[in-house]
């Protein structure tokens, strides 16, 4: 059975002091529950103090990327095995934000997800459309094409990512798909994982998620839980959604 799985993205946000205190309260504010995970994708840069804060804890972390390779003169980027020194769980994939401001194809996805497997770290891998994808109802073929191509290239690995629905254009915007928009998306996403004997892989929802209405889409049937932005970096709020 698929256990409940909610990630927190900080994005580029975070300093010493504050994250002290944020993690020190998911540390003593989560309780363990059967089939309930939460974990935290920091930046690169605090890592190691997410390691120190939460080992110990039923608290994951991760990181936000990880490069397509595994070593090399690759200057700026940070290979997956690297972050599996530094205990990492779960690293984010083709972000919408890492596709719209750095170019990302899905090719560029699918081999970050492979690199992330080999080094023993689970990917979220992202997909969703665009406002104008969504207008012009081109969602489903948008998100299939995302997903193929992971799918593709992972083949019997696929089992074991983590898929994220993002429609982008509720990405920091406020604006959240309806329950029903989300579970639409997340049921085509089921079919398409099942029919490549992967039917066990959670998918999560991304998009604006906060406490007043994560119940709800948490209680559609094929959404596993949720990856959350904005809302991670208030402890109390994210505990909140965790528990949802």
């Amino acid at each position: 059975m698929r256990g409940k799985l909610v990630v927190g993205n900080w994005k580029m946000n975070g300093g010493l002091a504050s994250n002290a205190r944020l993690l020190d309260r998911l540390a003593s504010g989560w309780q363990a529950l059967s089939g309930r995970e939460i974990s935290v994708c920091v930046p690169f840069p605090y890592l190691g103090q997410a390691q120190a804060a939460l080992s110990g804890t039923p608290v994951a972390w991760g990181a936000q990327d990880v490069s397509a390779h595994a070593a090399g003169a690759y200057t700026g980027e940070v290979a997956g095995p690297m972050l599996a020194e530094y205990g990492c769980r779960h690293v984010i994939v083709g972000h919408s934000e890492r596709r719209q401001f750095h170019g990302e194809t899905d090719a560029a996805v699918a081999a970050k997800a492979a690199q992330a497997l080999k080094a023993g770290l689970t990917p979220v891998v992202c997909v969703g459309e665009t406002l104008a994808e969504r207008e012009s109802a081109s969602t489903a073929a948008v998100v299939a094409r995302q997903f193929d191509v992971v799918a593709s290239a992972l083949r019997n690995d696929l089992s074991r990512v983590v898929l994220a629905y993002e429609p982008v254009w509720a990405i920091g915007t406020g604006r959240t798909a309806s329950p029903e928009q989300a579970q639409e998306v997340h049921s085509m996403l089921r079919r398409a994982l099942e029919r490549h004997d992967a039917g066990g892989v959670q998918v999560l929802y991304g998009g604006s998620v906060k406490a007043a209405n994560a119940g709800a889409l948490f209680a559609m049937a094929d959404v596993d839980g949720g990856l959350v932005g904005g809302a991670s970096l208030d402890a109390e709020e994210f505990l909140a959604i965790a528990h949802a």
